[in-house]
């Protein structure tokens, strides 16, 4: 079971038991009926996680701080399958746009999440800092505290520095660098080996996600 909350009924949302470990949600939270949670992930006071919102524990975990809003369709992932354990942390405060992505990423207080905008493996965003629409903060990236990464931008490096879709060049070179697939998948082919990193990236999720034919809905 979770830690210190009690499991919701149905109304809270779809629950499900995965790797043994059940959601836990805290008496003052919302959790719309059209969201999903697996696993160890948990919910803390006053937080709302609004409809089709997924947050997936998979091997790790996810832990929603109080007064946190993940609005609709939003994913939350965390992983074990990369080069080290990959939870997904959020402070309190957080707000997460409709259609955001975050995996295996840690957000403190504060942040604010932009529609459609992504966080990758590794990353750390600190306190008050903006993710805009559509940006995305890559592997292993550090952003720091009130930073504001504009819209359909490229945040990468440690601290990170951003990035736009014209500089293809330097684009492509600081991906290659941030090394997405070693922070996701625990694979370090060769950059230019696409096929032979594609395919074990794919065979990293096939196990991963094989876990899931375990998972229990929970009443």
């Amino acid at each position: 079971m979770g830690v210190g909350w009690p499991v919701p009924t149905m109304m809270d949302g779809m629950l499900m038991r995965h790797r043994g470990i059940a959601p836990s949600v805290d008496a003052a939270a919302y959790v719309a009926p059209t969201a999903t949670l697996v696993g160890d992930v948990r919910v803390g006071p006053r937080a709302r996680v609004i409809y089709g919102a997924v947050l997936d524990a998979e091997g790790s975990r996810i832990i929603v701080g109080e007064a946190c809003v993940i609005t609709e369709h939003a994913v939350l992932r965390a992983t074990a399958a990369g080069d080290a354990e990959r939870p997904v942390l959020l402070g309190d405060h957080v707000f997460v746009g409709p259609h955001a992505t975050l995996l295996g990423c840690a957000l403190d207080r504060c942040v604010y999440v932009g529609t459609g905008a992504t966080v990758l493996h590794g990353a750390i965003i600190a306190a008050g800092a903006v993710i805009a629409v559509g940006a995305l903060v890559h592997a292993r990236s550090e952003v720091p505290s009130e930073l504001f990464v504009p819209p359909h931008t490229l945040a990468v490096g440690a601290p990170a520095r951003i990035l736009t879709s014209d500089r293809a060049e330097e684009v492509a070179a600081a991906i290659r660098d941030a090394n997405f697939a070693g922070a996701a998948f625990g694979i370090h082919a060769a950059w230019d080996d696409r096929i032979s990193r594609y395919e074990q990236t794919a065979e990293v999720r096939v196990s991963e996600f094989g876990a899931h034919r375990d998972d229990e809905i929970l009443d």
